[in-house]
């Protein structure tokens, strides 16, 4: 499916079990996604990551909701516990499947989405490694004088957000060396397409979703 309409596609049906509990919807959205990412070739990594990662929030609303809550809805509980899943599931089946390099260039063709955003983004993303070496080369600058700056440090952030605007300056000046303007019209090297079957997947999805919701 189109890297767009598949984002569209996963915020209208979490938009949707926001508003509607149904436990039995739920285990059945987690349990489409999770074929879906096995089909995708999901490794037994990344399927632990997924499913430990967002435990102890799960297990936090699980346990407010039960032991907590004047009525103890077990019911209630494990809906909203559920639903946490389906959250990270339906996230998982976007980040997993499609790259970020992919989806800028779809919300820019497809979306039409301003270029200045798309490279704006490309360029966070491309930065974030050079930016973790970058606070690891700032811990042991700042152990060789003797100070230790800690995870919450404010020192820390304060000369991270030093190294980072003069990253956003040299980004800036190398974007215009090699050509790019804000409001020119630019070619398109690695062209999204927009399909048909795209679009029959996103209704046929959307739609086969509803009597789950809303029906079950």
């Amino acid at each position: 499916m189109n890297p767009s309409l598949k984002l569209i596609l996963i915020l209208i049906i979490s938009l949707e079990i926001s508003f509607k509990p149904n436990l039995w919807a739920n285990l059945i959205l987690i349990g489409g996604a999770l074929i879906y990412l096995i089909f995708h070739h999901l490794s037994w990594r990344e399927f632990l990551l997924i499913l430990f990662f967002p435990l102890l929030g799960a297990i936090a609303i699980f346990s407010a909701l039960y032991f907590f809550a004047p009525d103890h809805n077990l019911i209630y509980a494990w809906t909203l516990f559920t639903r946490l899943y389906v959250f990270v599931f339906l996230g998982a089946c976007l980040t997993l499947t499609t790259t970020a390099g992919k989806l800028a260039r779809s919300l820019e063709q497809n979306l039409h989405l301003p270029s200045k955003f798309t490279y704006g983004c490309l360029a966070a993303l491309n930065l974030l490694p050079k930016m973790k070496a970058e606070v690891i080369r700032i811990h042991y600058a700042a152990q060789m004088r003797g100070t230790s700056l800690s995870f919450w440090s404010p020192r820390l952030y304060f000369k991270a957000t030093l190294v980072a605007l003069a990253w956003a300056e040299n980004i800036n000046q190398g974007m215009l060396a090699h050509g790019y303007r804000e409001n020119a019209s630019r070619s398109i090297i690695k062209p999204i397409l927009l399909t048909k079957k795209d679009w029959l997947l996103f209704l046929g999805v959307l739609i086969l979703v509803q009597p789950i919701l809303f029906i079950l």
